[in-house]
């Protein structure tokens, strides 16, 4: 039987080829679903998104972007996109940037950013709230793959910023980002705690005067 026929396995990697992949993310059972693909492996994450893991997502992306504001740092942000290396890999993760001399090389237009055409983001970022094991590992190694150049979880659970540079098919973890200089983990996770007790206009500019 046709993988698409059946319901598949979630939130866990299973054997597919590249095939199956795009046969399953055409599928419009898993419309709403995010997928990753490497070295024959796939996995649908179909886990709901709570208050906790949203709010995290949004302090993050504001933060990296008023910082990028602040030191005029060219950058541009995808929620959400999808990267593919046909036949090879593919990734959605939650945050990603290009950043720099590479702030404007994808064009508007573009949709799936083909990672055979484009290189690949300069950060990406998962909000790990049920999947931190897997973030850590098996996309790890995915995010290596692909040579970004930074990758950060932030661990909902335990309000921290992991954070690694990638170089050489391999990583290491950093307390303050490479790619966006002056940016510490510390400061991140300061905003995330600030964010459980007021709103996020005033940890902003706590964290920023």
């Amino acid at each position: 039987m046709n993988r698409t026929q059946t319901q598949l396995p979630t939130d866990t990697w299973i054997t597919a080829t590249w095939q199956e992949y795009i046969q399953t993310i055409q599928d419009q059972s898993y419309k709403k679903a995010k997928s990753y693909y490497n070295k024959g492996k796939l996995r649908i994450e179909m886990s709901p998104l709570g208050n906790k893991q949203t709010l995290y997502h949004a302090v993050i992306l504001t933060a990296i972007n008023l910082f990028a504001g602040i030191k005029k740092m060219n950058l541009s942000c995808r929620d959400n996109c999808t990267y593919r290396k046909t036949g090879f890999r593919a990734a959605q993760p939650d945050i990603s940037y290009y950043v720099r001399e590479n702030a404007n090389v994808v064009p508007w237009e573009a949709s799936i950013i083909d990672l055979d055409i484009y290189p690949p983001p300069t950060l990406v970022i998962e909000v790990a709230n049920t999947s931190l094991a897997d973030d850590k590992r098996e996309k790890r190694l995915l995010y290596e793959a692909m040579n970004v150049s930074e990758y950060w979880i932030i661990d909902v659970q335990n309000v921290e910023v992991i954070a690694f540079a990638v170089a050489h098919g391999g990583s290491k973890k950093i307390n303050e980002s490479q790619v966006l200089p002056g940016l510490g983990m510390s400061l991140l996770e300061e905003a995330f705690q600030r964010t459980r007790q007021t709103n996020q206009s005033q940890v902003y500019r706590k964290i920023y005067n």
